[in-house]
């Protein structure tokens, strides 16, 4: 039986978070694995797992453990001891194709006739299908390989044929199509790759004299390290003992970085391509509080990121920003059944209202998406019972009318309110007085002017 998340199961869901890490004075690199991938812990709570080998240790010895459930669930005091290396590659992971199953989670780690690797990536890859037929006619892959192992497949293919890893990276990287974000890592060698459109985040960081990569620059910061920027879209990075390099050979100049990592799947804290995540929250909440005229008591945000749209909706409008939420943050990774009650029960021991912040008052509710519309229909039910006398629903993002063919879970237009429903139509079912959604034309300028992908609101696939 299929398990569904009893929070998030109405929000769009980011496929993963990668990190690795070179620690070229041989320090054992297991436990900042676990931090970091603690750190982007929010991108995938589905199955966690790393790789960790010893540059200095015999050559092709690589120790991976991976586990479903949380990093915490996973990883014990005693494995963290036992996993002994100073490089390694660490995987968070939410399904979305493939499903939910320990053959699907990550590292995915190859012996092969040059040496072995292993491999974690986020996003996902067009033409894998494509690229999957080819490898099993010649025998590689079989019929239920993850698209993890097509990758790692298809770098082994190029391997037999060059002198180096790195070149071999690189050949497999000009047959990629997608969003993706790659760490790669050999007995010896650290190699990062990011898509040529930089649809997928990932950043570079130092500390001391170990190199780290990871999807977001908090994990970074959470193993005691400093940003120093971000992966270039098509740039190939390899980290070894002698020092780092950089291929820009695949580099281009179209860029569409996903605006939903500023909408909602990145950490507040976080930077990415330049821009700081809180920021661009902040600033999305001002262009909605400049496209409206509504008369309202207090602004509240929905936690997590609905709280700093708020914050800016409420500095643009002179309304006062109120905490309407509490949120439960022990609740961990429960998973329920879907039915209605138990959805409906889900979302109450996650949040509950704050009766006196909205009792009697006219009340504007950010938060930064509507998919199905179910949980908000509960929210705006819940300040009602409150005693909120108005409900005005606001929403940092556009609505979404398309699928995202890049990694991240946004379902089938059938099953997005916004696709069948015109904007009237959502605000009668989620029970609001009012509903007004962030202009495209205000995504750019809430990205601090990065071009974006935002393929899912406007239908125009980079790729």
């Amino acid at each position: 039986m299929k398990l569904f998340r009893m929070w998030s199961d109405d929000k769009p869901h980011e496929e993963c978070g990668v990190f690795g890490i070179y620690a070229a004075g041989g320090r054992d690199v297991a436990g900042d694995i676990y931090y970091g991938l603690t750190a982007l812990q929010h991108r995938g709570q589905e199955s966690a797992g790393m790789s960790v080998s010893d540059t200095l240790g015999p050559m092709g010895n690589i120790t991976t453990k991976k586990g479903m459930g949380l990093v915490s669930e996973v990883f014990s005091r005693r494995d963290l001891k036992d996993i002994k290396g100073n490089i390694g590659v660490g995987h968070v992971r939410y399904s979305t194709t493939g499903g939910s199953s320990i053959e699907n989670a990550q590292p995915i780690a190859m012996n092969y006739i040059k040496g072995s690797l292993a491999l974690v990536h986020n996003g996902n890859i067009v033409n894998a299908a494509e690229l999957k037929q080819e490898q099993m006619y010649r025998g590689q892959a079989h019929y239920t390989s993850s698209d993890s192992e097509v990758l790692a497949y298809e770098i082994i293919s190029c391997r037999v044929r060059t002198s180096t890893i790195e070149e071999a990276v690189r050949q497999a990287a000009v047959r990629l199509k997608g969003g993706y974000a790659l760490v790669i890592m050999s007995p010896r060698k650290l190699i990062a790759v990011r898509d040529p459109l930089g649809i997928k985040p990932l950043v570079l960081g130092k500390r001391n004299d170990t190199y780290i990569f990871a999807s977001e620059s908090a994990a970074i910061s959470a193993v005691g390290g400093e940003l120093i920027r971000d992966v270039e879209p098509g740039e190939i990075i390899t980290v070894t003992g002698e020092g780092i390099e950089s291929d820009r050979s695949l580099c281009r100049k179209a860029r569409a970085h996903c605006v939903f990592e500023y909408i909602y799947f990145a950490r507040n804290d976080s930077v990415i391509d330049g821009q700081g995540v809180r920021e661009a929250r902040f600033r999305a909440g001002e262009a909605l509080a400049s496209a409206d005229e509504v008369k309202a008591d207090i602004v509240a945000g929905v936690p997590d990121s609905g709280l700093v749209a708020a914050e800016g909706y409420a500095k643009a409008s002179g309304i006062p920003f109120t905490l309407a939420f509490h949120k439960n943050s022990y609740i961990g990774r429960s998973f329920i059944k879907p039915t209605d009650e138990e959805r409906r029960m889900a979302v109450h021991m996650k949040l509950s209202v704050f009766a006196d912040a909205v009792r009697g008052k006219k009340a504007v509710i950010i938060d930064d998406s509507i998919v199905r519309g179910n949980t908000m229909r509960q929210l705006v039910g819940m300040l009602r019972e409150a005693g909120a006398a108005e409900v005005h629903v606001r929403i940092s993002s556009p609505p979404f009318l398309y699928p995202c063919y890049y990694g991240t879970d946004v379902p089938n237009a059938g099953q997005l309110i916004a696709s069948e429903h015109s904007t009237d139509e959502v605000c009668r079912t989620i029970g609001a007085d009012s509903l007004r959604y962030l202009r495209i034309e205000d995504l750019k300028h809430m990205a601090g002017g990065l071009p974006v992908c935002s393929a899912c609101f406007d239908g125009i696939y980079p790729v």
